[in-house]
């Protein structure tokens, strides 16, 4: 490609941009009471919200579906075709239909129109065309229409699939705030990604516990402390006193550091070694919490103590690492 193709080429695509960007700008001004209509009848759903579209618009509506799906508004996507031809019977008269059509009088869709208001259910228009034939039928028709397309030729759906995009996203994220749906609701719908994993894991679900918990009493040695150590292999182990409240932790790094003092390993008491009053987190906290303040305190190792203060389990960042919370 020569310099002056390419030149060429960067400002239509920069055009693109600029003409995308301002179709979905002007969508802000057609949210009014149509948009809250539509709401207001998802809302109010019984059933599932059914999204259709035609061609290019098919594929917008079915990324709407999934986002409505993943954000608290059951949804699926019905291809428009195949719903003359026997699928119709998923739609009931507890659903709300959204059709998505530009012109808003594809074939496909101004087909099936009458039937879905036949079956009792709700019908949601998105087009660039307020007087289409999908306009009138529906009971709340969004505006989604845009100057022109992207593309030179005025033809290849860009600028107006982009704007029905961003017009669904925004119906969506409407009914996400407006039902109450939390982070931890998105988590329990992505449990197999990373937010899942950071929302969904707690704290009692990686630690080690029981006897896999390493602990010794204050009277114990610096040698049984080593050796409790040992056998637990998580670098550390907790004190505590006669009651079983943690008071204390001596850790791999303690012993570098009581080594460099040169004291006698056969005689010492973990007492007298040990870090009082050790950081530590609830069994109930998430998991994520747990490598927050880890990184913060700059350690590796964190133990796990009840309302009493006793210990009850021990982590580190090689126990997180494997749940996928890092």
């Amino acid at each position: 490609m020569n310099s002056a193709d390419s030149s060429r080429s960067l400002a239509l695509a920069r055009q693109v941009l600029t003409i995308e960007a301002d179709a979905v700008r002007r969508l802000a001004d057609r949210i009014d009471g149509q948009f809250e209509h539509a709401m207001t009848m998802i809302l109010g759903c019984r059933g599932r919200v059914v999204v259709s579209g035609m061609g290019k618009s098919g594929h917008i509506a079915r990324k709407i579906a999934a986002t409505l799906a993943s954000t608290g508004t059951p949804a699926f996507f019905l291809h428009p075709g195949e719903a003359s031809h026997g699928d119709l019977g998923m739609i009931t008269q507890d659903d709300v239909v959204i059709a998505l059509s530009n012109s808003g009088e594809s074939a496909e869709i101004t087909t099936i129109l009458p039937l879905i208001k036949r079956r009792g259910a709700k019908l949601i228009g998105m087009s660039g065309n307020p007087a289409s034939t999908l306009a009138r039928e529906s009971d709340a028709h969004l505006n989604a229409a845009v100057d022109k397309e992207a593309c030179p030729y005025n033809l290849a759906p860009t600028a107006s699939t982009t704007a029905a995009l961003a017009m669904g996203d925004a119906l969506a994220i409407a009914l996400l705030d407006a039902r109450g749906f939390t982070q931890e609701d998105f988590a329990r719908t992505h449990p197999g990604g990373s937010l899942g994993r950071k929302l969904l894991v707690h704290v009692r679900d990686v630690m080690h516990e029981g006897e896999k918990l390493p602990v010794v009493g204050e009277s114990a040695s610096l040698k049984d402390a080593l050796l409790e150590m040992t056998r637990k292999g998580l670098g550390m182990t907790a004190i505590v006193d006669g009651a079983g409240r943690l008071t204390g932790i001596f850790t791999d790094g303690d012993l570098r550091r009581t080594l460099e003092k040169s004291v006698d390993v056969h005689m010492a008491k973990i007492a007298d070694l040990m870090t009082r009053n050790p950081k530590s987190i609830g069994p109930d906290r998430l998991a994520v919490e747990a490598v927050e303040r880890m990184q913060e305190l700059k350690i590796n190792g964190l133990l796990v103590v009840d309302a009493g203060q006793k210990p009850v389990g021990a982590l580190n960042m090689h126990d997180l690492l494997k749940a996928g919370v890092v």
